[in-house]
């Protein structure tokens, strides 16, 4: 039985949006630099110093991913995933950095049966019931 499988589903978004809050002198920074042509808008500015800092701390972030063990990049729990697990009385402990989908046919029901602690450092895409039945498993 595969743990779960390496793609998101189709549909998946790529990406998450935040909303952060700047003061009017560093957005202003920004925007002359967008000006000036270093780069294309606000959003691939502020993508690229989130990527710098990232890499900055590469070190430190790598060790605490193998630390943790968690998995890294955008994992898909299907309906099969999960029913294979409760057949075989496995429980998961689903700890991820990146995207963790559960499949929109997968029940409560089956989540809180065969899911024993969620926590993702990233986003976690599974219906409002699914969430719900699994809140108090969720960090």
């Amino acid at each position: 039985m595969a743990k779960h499988s390496k793609t998101a589903p189709a549909k998946a978004a790529d990406s998450e949006k935040i909303t952060i809050n700047l003061g009017f002198v560093d957005l202003g920074h920004i925007d002359l630099l967008v000006q000036e042509g270093f780069y294309s808008n606000r959003t691939d500015f502020i993508r690229t110093a989130i990527r710098n800092q990232i890499e900055r701390h590469g070190d430190v972030a790598r060790q605490a991913v193998a630390r943790k063990g968690v998995d890294l990049g955008l994992l898909h729990y299907s309906r099969h995933d999960l029913e294979a697990a409760r057949d075989a009385g496995r429980m998961l402990e689903i700890r991820v950095l990146g995207l963790c989908s559960i499949a929109a046919d997968v029940t409560p029901e089956l989540a809180r049966a065969t899911i024993a602690s969620v926590s993702v450092l990233g986003a976690l895409h599974a219906s409002p019931a699914v969430k719900a039945a699994l809140a108090d498993r969720t960090t």
